[in-house]
């Protein structure tokens, strides 16, 4: 363990630290999503990374698409209150998503996060006669979607995941082709014990120490 960290040091050695963005959504700062978005920034606060956190609630995110964005929305025209957003997302190389799974996918306000930011010539563009999006993020390399579920994996396959497939199709679609894709749920929260909180935030802490660290 430790002779491998000492080979990704040497590896990384004079190049720069990967770019980190987190964005988090839960509207309340305790439980075990908070927890969990406290374990990722704590650990990669520990590693040689560059990290921008975005907390979508403490920002007062207004996740709703406007009537005129919605007329224009395949004009590369980025309004002023979504500029820091916009700046971030293509910034990073790697993207963190924190939140809780309801109704099977994203909460409304990370949604709208997604409506609102991955927007015409930020996330994709149209060219003139086109019939398919050209993604614009080539920045992004890497995906982590950190998420609970009340229901088991087997009732989250049977409905269709489709928080995952948001993240890891529609999403994806918009980066690198080469972009890496992390899954670290916690299934059957509602009848889970602490211990297996407990342990899946550790795990969390090992995931992230041994993908930066």
């Amino acid at each position: 363990m430790a002779q491998s960290r000492f080979i990704r040091l040497l590896t990384r050695f004079g190049s720069t630290p990967q770019r980190v963005l987190v964005i988090s959504c839960h509207p309340s700062a305790e439980g075990l999503i908070p927890a969990a978005r406290q374990r990722i920034l704590g650990s990669l606060d520990s590693c040689d990374v560059d990290v921008r956190h975005t907390d979508l609630y403490s920002d007062g995110f207004k996740p709703e698409l406007t009537a005129e964005e919605h007329r224009h929305h395949t004009d590369p025209v980025v309004s002023d209150d979504l500029m820091r957003y916009t700046r971030d997302l293509t910034w990073c190389d790697t993207l963190v998503l924190v939140y809780p799974t309801w109704w099977s996918t994203q909460p409304a306000m990370l949604k709208g996060w997604i409506d609102r930011v991955w927007a015409a010539g930020v996330a994709w563009e149209l060219p003139n006669g086109a019939d398919r999006l050209v993604p614009r993020l080539q920045n992004v390399r890497r995906i982590i979607v950190v998420t609970s579920h009340g229901s088991n994996k087997w009732i989250n396959s049977f409905q269709g995941e489709g928080g995952k497939r948001v993240a890891f199709r529609s999403l994806r679609s918009m980066c690198n082709r080469r972009t890496r894709c992390h899954w670290w749920a916690l299934y059957g929260v509602d009848t889970s014990s602490e211990q297996t909180r407990r342990a899946w935030l550790e795990q969390l802490d090992e995931r992230t120490i041994g993908l930066f660290g």
